[in-house]
């Protein structure tokens, strides 16, 4: 159906929100107050209802410690894999650890410098829960005094109470040694004691810190590792020590290699892989400036004459003009500028208006200046201003794979779990299959189950189209398209069956190639004994699926009924279903006539290599509407979000983002600005929507202040302002709501009683226009609102864009936060649309058909060209073939995904295109430009 014509009404908020109720109803209280609570949707009655999983485009994670491997759960049977046949390797050596004989510990101790002290302890718990009564009297009979808990020593008799909530260390001292050469036989004796005690670990532990001994290199890393504080300590383990450097691994347990635990995190960057750094080209984004013209950014906005003084200064000691460009200062002034003098002191002099003072001291850098202010500021704000500067590195103690160097040298099949998480999913699978070959036949009959569950659950990833994420990949950087085909598979793979799955546009970010393979992956579920519902406007899903359900005739008020259900034959069947009208070719979206290409006005963008691009160079013909296409993870946003719009970005409106790597951009002068729309929300608040997003709040306020009745109060505009106060119900501070806290229950928004959920207190309802508050004109659809206004030109020519991008059954004050990505996306064109136009803007939209109707896309391609033909530039990122067919000109990048892909397979007009044979996109574009109902139709009809 229509776009907002009550899909997801019926689909989520009754049929699955009523599946969700019923089922959790059904848990004890204690287990409710953990899950959300849905509310019980008005309905009379439903029959046959299974417990409900739905799958919606917008909840992926944000955490940056949730990657691809964890969310499908690869991730935790690859750990499993790894510490049950995972051989280790010694750093220093790479050979194979082998475990030590208590003789060899014996030698290392006795080689330690004569008269040190020494406590022999065993290890028995390590970073577990539990208070441990028991066992401290069990040591105690076996004729153990002392105890070490928590890196405190304590008589057994007195050791404290633990608190079994906290994880605790506990360590029992064996013996206490001074070192002497005739200690052999009573160290062997209780470091066989230990071993026993703390299954085959020993800790030897300095009384009095130092060693005295220098530590080698890899002793270094260790240390730094085990314990960065506290007394220095050998850990000695009769399973895995490296003979040379002594270098051993506590445990090879499964959170070894976990990058959430503190036991397998890597402790420089606390297994995050990255690091927070300034960049110094954020410092400097335009090596072109002059340092009086503004080069250092975080100093150019400052009115203080305090930088300009301290710059002078360094002018004079380094010998530099302060109008010479930056790229032409030497590398060693730039050098102390941005990293400190060193050294060196200054003669700095100062004058603030009131007093001049001179001092000498060495300059910290500008770089080092903002780290300090960094770490050591407490407000918010300069924190927020200061980020802007930073850049996240890959982490130099792990490389960015997020794990400690005793997990990363465990290595199965020759390689670590890091390197194997960084592979592609289709390069894993590959990899998981040829492993048994291997490992021995030991090694095999343990790790059978395990590899038969992740060569599964690679395959599922493969079937829905994703084969070219890596299992390191964050989760926060995926489209919400990958992250909602990502919970499919992680679905198919927990087999589940009997259950009613709701999903919300699957398709969305697919290839037409990979679309069989995604349908293929519904009817597996269906098979398996489930029920699948999809609210979905592509036409293969529409033709595949078992019933269809039409709803309409229109959107909004004009929408909520089911118009045809049943086959696609009764859809087409059916008279009033514009779904059947389309489907049957009746109605059509015409491809217009092309614009010729201007040779002399074309963007190119020179050698881009981010992410999987292979060293591309992209031209882009400026006043023409073009396609980037390709299968999915090609490299279409590496290449024109990533590095495109970024880098000019930074040149024209002055970003601050770091663009992917490429060389330059040719073609700018034709441009003014750069506009990405894209799908993230329009505002965080319940307190934004779309009128005060695209501005026609302000004139309806100005409207409203400008009655007779409010110039007899003397109201100004801001008193039908819901967020200042004056106008607004003070009650519920202009939310209309107001939030009760309720345990073991979800939190509860009850109308506001002062003001009857209006957000506006009496006096201010009092002043009306057509009988009408301002209540009341929030709470129209855009479509009344344009009826209501339509003798204000101001406030009609904004909701006239909105009912242009096909947004007229949208609320003109509904809260942003309930908007979907494709309505957040059309609200942000139509606000774009609502400003002067130049003629020299690039638009870049990424998939602005999601959730569009066949009939919605004709409605917004008359908005995209219209844009063009004022000469602006219109780039989109594009599956639908619809919209590709219109295209002036076609950028195909390919031929695969990830790795596969990153080249541009064909360039040119959508009918080239569609002769190349390597061109995934032209082999389906061929069929839809030569159906008979792709009538042609010349220019002016089509602007009218």
């Amino acid at each position: 159906g229509l776009s907002g014509s009550g899909k997801s009404s019926l689909a989520f908020d009754t049929i699955y929100a009523e599946g969700q109720r019923r089922y959790v109803e059904s848990l004890s209280a204690y287990a409710r107050q953990f899950l959300e609570m849905m509310q019980k949707p008005d309905v009379d009655q439903i029959d046959g209802l299974s417990p409900a999983i739905s799958i919606e485009q917008k909840t992926t994670s944000r955490n940056p410690r949730s990657t691809v491997g964890t969310v499908t759960e690869i991730y935790d049977y690859m750990r499993l894999l790894w510490a049950r046949v995972g051989v280790p390797y010694s750093p220093a050596t790479g050979l194979p650890i082998e475990s030590q004989t208590v003789s060899q510990m014996v030698d290392r101790i006795v080689a330690l410098p004569e008269g040190t002290r020494l406590y022999l302890l065993a290890p028995v718990v390590r970073g577990r829960k539990g208070e441990y009564r028991k066992e401290l009297a069990d040591y105690m009979k076996r004729g153990f005094q002392r105890v070490k808990i928590d890196d405190k020593f304590y008589e057994i008799a007195e050791a404290p109470a633990l608190d079994k909530k906290y994880k605790h260390d506990i360590d029992v001292v064996v013996d206490r040694v001074v070192v002497r050469p005739d200690l052999t036989p009573r160290l062997a004796d209780s470091l066989e004691t230990a071993l026993k005690l703390a299954d085959g670990l020993a800790v030897v532990e300095f009384a009095d810190g130092a060693t005295g001994t220098e530590p080698t290199a890899a002793e270094r890393k260790t240390a730094k590792i085990h314990d960065q504080s506290g007394p220095q300590r050998l850990i000695f383990s009769e399973k895995f020590a490296c003979p040379v450097s002594g270098f051993t691994i506590p445990e090879i347990e499964p959170r070894l290699f976990s990058f959430n635990n503190p036991f397998g995190a890597c402790p420089a960057c606390g297994g995050l892989g990255v690091e927070q750094h300034i960049d110094p080209d954020l410092v400097i984004p335009d090596r072109d400036k002059s340092l009086r013209g503004g080069a250092i950014a975080p100093w150019a906005k400052s009115s203080s004459p305090y930088y300009t003084q301290t710059l002078l200064a360094l002018g004079k000691h380094y010998k530099f003009s302060l109008d010479s460009k930056w790229k032409d200062l030497p590398k060693k002034t730039q050098e102390a500028i941005l990293y400190g003098s060193g050294e060196d002191a200054i003669r700095f002099v100062y004058d603030d208006g009131l007093r001049s003072y001179e001092t000498r001291k060495p300059f910290e850098g500008v770089v080092t200046n903002l780290e300090r202010r960094w770490r050591e500021t407490e407000s918010e704000w300069a924190r927020e201003e200061m980020a802007k500067y930073f850049t996240d590195i890959p982490c130099a103690a792990c490389d960015g794979y997020r794990l400690k160097p005793e997990a990363l040298c465990v290595k199965v099949g020759g390689l670590h779990i890091g390197a194997v998480a960084n592979m592609s999913v289709k390069r894993a699978g590959e990899w998981f299959t040829q492993l048994p070959k291997a490992l021995n036949a030991k090694q095999n009959e343990i790790a059978v189950r395990v590899l038969k569950e992740i060569r599964e659950r690679l395959r599922f990833l493969v079937d829905v189209g994703l084969e070219y994420l890596t299992l390191a990949r964050a989760s926060g950087t995926l489209s919400g398209g990958e992250s909602q085909r990502i919970r499919l598979a992680s679905q198919i793979g927990s087999g589940l069956t009997g259950v009613l799955y709701v999903l919300d546009e699957p398709s969305i970010g697919l290839h037409q190639r990979d679309n069989a393979r995604l349908l293929d992956t519904l009817k597996r579920l269906r098979d398996l004994g489930n029920t699948v519902i999809v609210v979905e406007h592509d036409e293969d899903a529409i033709r595949t699926a078992d019933h269809v359900l039409d709803i309409g005739p229109g959107a909004g008020i004009h929408g909520g009924h089911i118009v045809a259900q049943g086959t696609v034959e009764d859809l087409i069947a059916t008279p009033a279903s514009l779904t059947g009208k389309y489907l049957s070719g009746e109605m059509a979206v015409t491809i217009p006539e092309r614009r010729p290409r201007n040779a002399r006005r074309t963007l190119a963008l020179v050698n881009a290599r981010g992410n999987n691009l292979k060293h591309v160079t992209a031209e882009i013909p400026l006043g023409l509407f073009t396609c980037v296409t390709g299968v999915s993870g090609g490299g279409k946003s590496t290449l024109l979000v990533d590095t495109l719009y970024k880098a000019i970005a930074r040149k024209l409106n002055g970003a601050s983002e770091a663009p992917a790597p490429h060389d330059r951009i040719e073609g700018l002068e034709h441009l003014d600005k750069v506009i990405d729309i894209d799908q993230s929300p329009i505002g965080r608040t319940p307190r934004s929507n779309p009128a005060t997003y695209t501005g026609a709040f302000t004139p309806i306020r100005e409207w409203f202040a400008g009655l007779p009745e409010a110039k007899a109060r003397g109201y100004e505009p801001g008193r039908f302002s819901f967020n200042v106060k004056g106008g607004r119900c003070e009650a519920c501070q202009g939310d209309g709501v107001i939030k009760i806290e309720m345990h073991f229950l979800p939190d509860v928004y009850v109308t506001c009683d002062v003001c009857k959920g209006k957000r506006y207190n009496r006096e201010t309802l009092e002043v009306l226009f057509k009988g009408k508050s301002i209540a009341d004109v929030l709470d129209m659809t855009v479509e009344e609102a344009l009826e209501f206004f339509k003798a204000v030109p101001r406030v009609r020519n904004v909701l006239e864009l909105l009912h242009r991008v096909g947004l007229d059954y949208i609320h003109v004050g509904q809260q942003a936060t309930t908007l979907s990505g494709g309505e957040a996306q059309r609200v942000k064109l139509a606000k774009e649309l609502s400003k002067r136009a130049t003629g020299r803007t690039l638009y870049i939209l990424d998939e602005p058909t999601t959730g569009l109707h066949f009939h919605d896309v004709k409605k917004l391609l008359d908005v995209l060209h219209e844009l063009v033909e004022q000469g602006n530039t219109v780039v989109v990122i594009e599956h639908n073939l619809e919209v590709i067919k219109t295209a002036d000109w076609i950028i195909d990048l390919g031929p695969e995904g990830g790795d596969g892909g990153g080249e541009i397979i064909a360039a040119g007009t959508p009918e080239d295109v569609a002769k190349m044979k390597r061109s995934y996109t032209g082999k389906f574009l061929a069929p839809a430009l030569t159906r008979r109902d792709a009538k042609r139709r010349p220019r002016t009809e089509a602007a009218e």
